[in-house]
């Protein structure tokens, strides 16, 4: 995790820091991996970064920016498959409703009007009536229904890291430190993290059985969202919590005699 701030002599700026961190990410896995971005980075600032780095990257695409279609005209995201019929079907799971839902995907070769020799496509997945679409743009081969689905579930895959930092921003208080002071804030944050990574570490395979016994004795739930949550966190730092809360209580104090002379 990295922090910044705008205020002293370290006051810094949000692309700046994005901006290393995506340059620190490209020095460590270099084309490993697919970075996926949200809406908040759709434009050709952050595409010329990513074009400058060379990395695989699948962004969700607003729906009013402009593109150049096949035919080299410029227009809107939504414009360019407007009437035209889905090239196929699929079923995506919807980590966030935690369901099954059919969609239809579209997919066609673009090109962005600041970077005209640098292909990519556009891929919109159709959620269904009252949804609206997903469009992504991405520097990945679209050549078929198969390639397109694979991003679209790439991009959906984003709602773990939005869950992380939900937990990260609600239950530990990353995003409301109660300190004017850079240093202060710093030691606060860090030793959050220290108590982040332990919860995590208690998730392997291997400590199955504790966790479960954890969660059952010190915070036990009837409800089926809670036993089949993947990584019940919220749950896990209560039992601890509850648990320390009996076994490690302070030594009792001994009680101060004053002499009356």
């Amino acid at each position: 995790m990295r922090w910044w701030t705008t205020r002293g002599n370290l006051a810094s700026d949000r692309r700046s820091e994005e901006t290393k961190l995506l340059h620190s990410a490209f020095k460590r896995w270099g084309t490993q991996v697919l970075h996926v971005f949200d809406r908040g980075f759709a434009g050709a600032p952050w595409l010329r970064l990513l074009l400058r780095y060379r990395l695989r990257f699948v962004v969700r695409w607003q729906t009013n920016y402009l593109v150049l279609d096949a035919q080299g005209q410029k227009r809107k995201a939504w414009e360019i498959c407007r009437g035209k019929r889905s090239l196929a079907s699929y079923e995506i799971y919807d980590a966030r409703r935690r369901c099954k839902r059919a969609s239809g995907v579209y997919f066609t070769p673009v090109t962005h009007p600041d970077f005209p020799t640098t292909q990519l496509w556009l891929v919109v997945s159709r959620q269904g009536s009252g949804k609206k679409p997903w469009y992504l743009l991405t520097n990945q081969p679209v050549d078929s229904a198969q390639q397109a689905c694979f991003v679209i579930r790439a991009y959906a895959r984003r709602w773990q890291i939005e869950m992380t930092w939900r937990y990260a921003k609600s239950d530990l208080a990353f995003q409301s430190p109660r300190l004017w002071s850079w240093n202060n804030r710093l030691k606060l944050l860090l030793i959050a993290s220290l108590a982040y990574a332990f919860l995590l570490s208690l998730l392997p395979p291997l400590l199955n059985g504790l966790r479960i016994l954890l969660l059952r004795h010190w915070c036990h739930r009837t409800g089926e969202r809670c036993r089949d949550a993947s990584t019940p966190l919220y749950r896990l730092r209560t039992a601890l919590a509850r648990l320390w809360s009996v076994f490690l209580r302070p030594p009792a104090l001994i009680p101060f005699q004053q002499n009356s002379g």
